[in-house]
């Protein structure tokens, strides 16, 4: 090499490393800057099982099941259904990262497919790695035609540690570009998060690379923001960068620069500065590795000639915008929301109609869809599409069907849908999605320790430099939620008060005390709580803690059956003794002249679903359920439901409650199988699509409102009211009605459950001054 070259090679390294610290990690060169040998198939006499890649298309389908699709000899092509087996649908299944296949599909059920028919008379016996390794004819070798495309269908249940990617319709290569990051450049903004300007760099090797800027473009920074959890890109001031980069190539420039073993080394680190040579996006990828990259060549002169590395700027949503310094906040949508998610930017879609919240079918439910919906909410762009109701069933009308967003619309609200009818879409079918948010390292300040498992243990949580427990004195559901979210484990199905039967061979000392959260923070820091330790119990076994579970219930009464079942009854007080003796009549009964007189009572019935992803179970064990021998039952729960009729100022005028007479599946939806009956000491509960009935003729199913003058008032049902159970979603717990009695007739009308309106039209419904909307507070 001559001594120019030499100079010039020395001079750009030591620039990049004076202006783009921490740049890179890799351990040594490489002769070549291509991608892993992994990312595209090529034609081999004896292909290996990681070069074929599989993928599941066609419609309408779940995200588990659809055409299989091939991609070989750098086509995509199909399967022939002759001879197709179970045994073939296992292998495919779990190439595609699911445990399991649960049926397979002929005759192109999913559509006909294009291309080549790749696999005809396959042959498998169910633990191949990959379908190449089955018997079948030869690839391309078949007398098949499109109209016997085989299918299958997987168990919704993804292999442990694979990683959980969309294949709805997204077929992102992700072996070109696996990781992307935003490293902040200036000092200020590295201790700041979320990062939301720098160097774009994509991992290689063992390391990180820059990306040319030459040709950069606003839709490339786009994509990049969305993968990174942003949902718009701001400009960025280049200039500001290009002066950087001029001061640090004057610094390199002077005569006195001493080169040591280490700066040799790390110019040796430099030499694959830049990976990608240029990104064409459209600016509706949801991952760059789906936009159109061109690699740098094998011993090309320059590799960034004229440029510099890409640096890019972010706009964060409302929730991630408490550091970012920024003035102006983003509007986020008013007539969307995500429902029924463990996690932040994730749920299920609803819409708001006319002042009524609804659901949208995944009939043709796709990543670019789901984006807009992410974007529109504050969230970057969608990291999966999910049908089928992975997210519970929503209870409302279905507003949209087929929806169809190019990915650049501003609200799904202007994306073309089909109209709904009630042959086209249930709410086993609502659309969900999983949004990419920005990284804000809230895990990294609170951590379990001493249970069983990675899902349980004492709150462990970082306050300045010191680690230590937290005071389980007022630790409730709402807490541990939080806990949970934070740690990204999903739900709390725990709230833990001692936990002495847990390892105690570590235990800290304690460093938070007086926690209270309104329940869906993100972090325990964001709550409430003491600035100075005060727990009565502060022994180690008094601890707070929590357990956690990736899914959880979700009850919801239905509303209109209770508007329909309303009525009053003068009920004798010899037939109520019963009833008094579970405290189910109002406190004036009990200066009543028994068994004498009557009293006067409003009954309804009250239906309440599991739309959740868990069963609902009580919380105590049978052996510490209370035997009731009046009425010939075990009470699982103390309270299971509050009904209360609140007067003009929202004060209560009349109550009543239900313990849980017994919890079991009344009925289901078609397909699901009944759990839970309480016949014989059975186990109580309520399963997923299933629903508990209380009728209105049970004891207890009212409200004694012997002492009620006429009026209007509003009647309120709060299920599960001292949060006994995890659930979900507690905002869709309550539900109430307006009420009108003239003394001897009662009407009910507008009952909804909690979060089933607008907050105009529940501002017009709670038309009394005080009067408290029924979101659990």
């Amino acid at each position: 090499m001559d001594k120019s070259r030499c100079k010039q090679q020395l001079v750009f390294s030591l620039l990049l490393g004076l202006w783009l610290p921490h740049c890179l990690t890799q351990t040594t060169p490489s002769n070549t800057a291509t991608s892993k040998p992994t990312t595209t198939p090529t034609p081999s006499p004896s292909p290996r099982p990681e070069r074929l890649k599989v993928r599941l298309s066609g419609y309408p389908r779940k995200h588990n099941e659809g055409r299989i699709e091939l991609f070989y000899k750098g086509e995509w092509g199909t399967i022939c259904d002759d001879d197709f087996t179970i045994a073939n649908a296992h292998v495919l299944c779990h190439h595609l990262g699911f445990v399991s296949a649960t049926g397979w599909t002929h005759s192109a059920k999913y559509g006909k497919g294009q291309g080549k028919i790749w696999l005809d008379n396959v042959q498998c016996h169910g633990g191949e790695k990959s379908i190449e390794f089955c018997k079948s004819r030869g690839w391309g070798n078949s007398d098949c035609t499109h109209d016997e495309d085989a299918g299958v269908v997987c168990k919704d249940e993804r292999i442990p540690g694979f990683v959980d990617s969309n294949v709805i319709d997204a077929q992102v290569d992700e072996n070109k570009v696996e990781e992307v990051r935003l490293r902040p450049v200036v000092g200020v903004a590295k201790k700041k998060l979320p990062i939301t300007e720098g160097v774009v760099e994509v991992k290689y090797k063992d390391g990180w690379a820059q990306i040319c800027d030459v040709g950069w473009t606003a839709k490339n920074t786009r994509v990049v923001c969305g993968m990174l959890g942003f949902p718009h890109e701001r400009k960025v001031n280049k200039n500001f960068y290009r002066r950087l980069k001029k001061r640090a190539a004057e610094k390199v420039s002077r005569p006195k620069v001493n080169v040591s073993a280490g700066g040799r080394l790390y110019l040796e680190r430099q030499k694959n500065n830049f990976h990608l040579h240029s990104v064409a996006c459209t600016g509706t990828e949801v991952h760059l590795a789906a936009c159109p990259l061109e690699f740098n060549k094998p011993n090309a002169t320059s590799s960034c000639a004229g440029g510099m590395p890409a640096v890019i700027s972010c706009m964060p949503g409302p929730l991630f915008m408490q550091n970012s310094g920024l003035k102006k906040k983003l509007k986020i949508s008013s007539n969307v929301r995500l429902k029924g998610g463990a996690k932040v930017g994730e749920g299920r879609v609803e819409v708001l109609k006319d002042n009524v919240w609804g659901t949208v079918c995944d009939d043709r439910w796709n990543l670019l869809s789901a984006s807009v919906v992410c974007r529109e909410l504050g969230f970057g762009s969608a990291k999966e599409a999910l049908t089928g109701a992975r997210m519970g069933q929503g209870m409302g009308p279905i507003y949209m069907n087929e929806v169809k967003c190019l990915g650049q619309e501003r609200s799904i609200w202007d994306c073309p849908v089909k109209n709904i009818t009630s042959e086209n879409c249930q709410h086993s079918e609502d659309a969900a999605v999983r949004c990419n948010v920005p990284y804000m390292g809230l895990e990294t300040s609170i951590r379990i320790v001493g249970g069983r498992s990675s899902y349980e243990g004492r709150v462990e949580v970082q306050v300045g430099s010191k680690w230590g427990t937290v005071c389980s004195t007022g630790w409730t559901t709402k807490e541990a939620m939080v806990v949970c979210r934070q740690l990204g484990l999903g739900y709390s199905m725990h709230a833990i008060t001692e936990t002495w039967y847990w390892d105690s061979s570590n235990v800290t000392d304690m460093v938070m005390s007086g926690v209270k959260c309104m329940g869906n923070e993100m972090a325990l820091s964001q709550c409430q709580y003491h600035k100075t330790v005060s727990c009565q119990r502060a022994a180690a076994k008094f601890a707070a803690g929590v357990i956690c579970s990736e899914t959880a219930s979700d009850l919801v009464l239905n509303a209109s059956l209770v508007e329909q079942t309303v009525y009053i009854e003068d009920r004798p007080l010899h037939m109520l003794y019963c009833a008094a003796e579970e405290d189910c009549l109002s406190k004036s009964a009990a200066k009543a002249n028994w068994p004498y007189g009557h009293r006067r009572l409003l009954r309804f019935s009250s239906q309440i679903h599991n739309i959740g992803r868990a069963d609902f179970k009580p919380k105590a064990g049978r052996h510490s359920w209370v035997w009731h021998a009046c009425h010939g039952h075990y009470h699982s729960m103390d309270i299971f439901t509050h009904y209360d009729l609140l007067n003009a100022n929202g004060t209560k005028v009349a109550e009543g409650h239900k313990a849980s007479f017994c919890l079991e599946d009344t009925d289901c939806q078609e397909g699901i199988s009944k759990r839970y009956e309480c016949a014989n000491f059975g186990d109580q509960g309520i399963t997923v699509g299933c629903w508990d009935l209380y009728r209105h003729d049970i004891d207890c199913q009212w409200i004694d409102i012997t002492d009620i003058k006429p009026g209007n008032y509003i009647m309120q049902v709060v299920i599960n009211p001292n949060y006994e159970v995890a659930e979900s979603d507690f905002t869709n717990n309550a539900m109430k009605c307006n009420c009108k009695y003239d003394g001897h007739r009662i009407w009910f009308h507008n009952c909804h459950i909690g979060d089933a309106l607008s907050e105009e039209a529940e501002r017009r419904f709670e038309k009394y001054p005080g009067q408290l909307n029924n979101k659990i507070s």
